[in-house]
């Protein structure tokens, strides 16, 4: 145990984590962040990102966490590539347990994102990035004139095929079910546009390709009938779950598991309303950032942008104590 109390300390290192570990550093809080055993977050599983600002001709995922990583630690962020495996926010300062040892904070940032569902198959892991997705609006635009699948029947799966129609040149919604959880205005939707096509009591149960997607084998459900389908890519759309088991008994969370968001003071833009916070948790003192909360846009440039505003509010937080 070490009795050193430190300003904040971050727990996650996606594009959320790192942006705060980073303001937080240029603040001169001397910050630590736990990175994680697999530190990155969902970047480390995207090969082509061409929609994060300033890179013209689009970045590996890998080498844009890695430089948002040398950037925080250019300016002192320090970095433990471990994972937290317990926390308590009972009492300050707050602990957070690594690998058995015990660190506390007069703050913590809670960045530990989001992992997609999957599907679960033996192909799929390789194939993730060539052909595999996860987000129509960050890898729709590789797939302009292919044919695609969606699988999944909730809103978000609706979204996907819809957004995928302005470059692919068929998107088939793929779901195990005869009927949609998603609602009725956005099934409408797909149904009236003429690219969107249905196998419907079908489940995808193997990926075809080596290199990149190829096809996939869908079984009816009902029949158990398997047909070979060739398709240039895949998108799963079937949910998130956030990272947040640690945390359980210790923060408010949805009924999801996403931790809720405390704001606090008045929601007005005035000056005169300043005290406001809006990315405190149920706890005073810890905050939060990224996918771990946001289950709307979950995007890497909005995840930093969090990072940014609660390492900004940490830092005020931490004078009003002071």
């Amino acid at each position: 145990m070490t009795d050193e109390i430190r300003n904040v300390i971050i727990i996650g290192s996606g594009p959320a984590g790192l942006t705060a570990g980073l303001y937080l550093s240029r603040a001169n809080l001397k910050p630590l962040l736990v990175a994680g055993s697999k530190w990155g977050g969902q970047l480390m599983l995207t090969t082509e990102v061409e929609n994060y600002p300033g890179f013209i001709d689009g970045i590996q995922g890998p080498d844009l966490m890695q430089n948002i990583r040398r950037q925080a630690e250019r300016f002192g962020c320090e970095i433990i590539d471990d994972d937290a495996t317990a926390v308590d926010f009972s009492k300050a300062p707050f602990k957070v347990t690594v690998s058995g040892k015990d660190y506390f904070a007069k703050a913590v940032v809670i960045a530990t994102g989001a992992e997609t569902k999957w599907l679960g198959l033996a192909n799929e892991r390789k194939l993730i990035g060539r052909g595999i997705s996860s987000c129509a609006p960050c890898d729709a635009f590789f797939f302009k004139d292919k044919q695609v699948i969606v699988v999944g029947g909730g809103d978000s799966a609706m979204e996907e095929a819809l957004f995928l129609t302005k470059f692919a040149s068929e998107v088939t919604i793929v779901h195990r079910r005869g009927e949609f959880r998603a609602s009725k205005i956005m099934v409408d939707k797909v149904k009236k546009n003429p690219k969107i096509k249905f196998i419907l009591e079908s489940e995808v149960v193997d990926v075809m390709g080596e290199q990149k997607v190829e096809g996939v084998k869908i079984k009816s459900v009902k029949d158990q009938k398997v047909t070979d389908v060739a398709i240039d890519g895949i998108f799963v759309a079937i949910g998130h779950l956030p990272v947040t088991g640690i945390f359980k008994g210790q923060l408010e969370l949805d009924e999801k598991g996403y931790i809720v968001r405390k704001v606090k003071g008045d929601h007005s833009t005035s000056s005169e309303h300043l005290d406001a916070y809006s990315m405190t948790t149920s706890v005073d003192g810890v905050f939060v950032a990224g996918d771990v909360h946001d289950f709307h846009f979950k995007q890497a440039v909005t995840a930093a942008g969090y990072g940014c505003q609660a390492a900004l509010e940490v830092e005020r937080w931490l004078e009003m104590q002071d």
